[in-house]
């Protein structure tokens, strides 16, 4: 029987001992603060020009061409995306619409100045030149000008 009195009494001490050394009523709270997010950088819009010869064309005036190839610089002015750009250049013909001239968007560059060359181009045809500069990174981050070109 002193066993069963030590033992309900060993029940009455052990929960009053975690009771007694629990850290509750501690009036100092210290929670660990939520770190700021890094913010996604975003990507520079993108601006460009086109040249022949080293200056930039009248994009309202009928660039006039002296041979059935003219070449011309796309030259990214802005930030250029970590990924590059893909340069499209497509000329139709004004009369009808049809294709004279297309890369397919094959030009991919991770450079500011870009040679194309306008082929296919026919004496005293004019044509309207399509010059698409896309992000590679970013689908949305695009800039299209236009121009209208002539073989003499």
């Amino acid at each position: 029987m002193n066993r069963m009195k030590y033992f309900k009494l060993l029940l009455l001490i052990v929960p009053v001992m975690f009771f007694a050394c629990s850290k509750g009523g501690d009036s100092s709270s210290t929670t660990t603060p939520t770190p700021t997010p890094t913010p996604t950088p975003t990507e520079a819009a993108l601006t460009f020009k086109v040249e022949i010869d080293a200056k930039e064309i009248d994009y309202s005036s009928i660039v006039a061409a002296l041979a059935a190839t003219q070449a011309i610089n796309v030259n990214v002015t802005s930030t250029l995306p970590k990924d590059g750009v893909t340069i499209t250049v497509n000329v139709n013909k004004n009369l009808d619409n049809t294709l004279v001239y297309g890369n397919g968007g094959v030009a991919s560059s991770t450079a500011a100045t870009n040679a194309v060359s306008i082929a296919n181009l026919t004496s005293g045809v004019l044509c309207t030149a399509t010059v698409v500069v896309s992000s590679k990174t970013t689908s949305t981050n695009l800039v299209s000008k236009t121009f209208q070109i002539a073989r003499k």
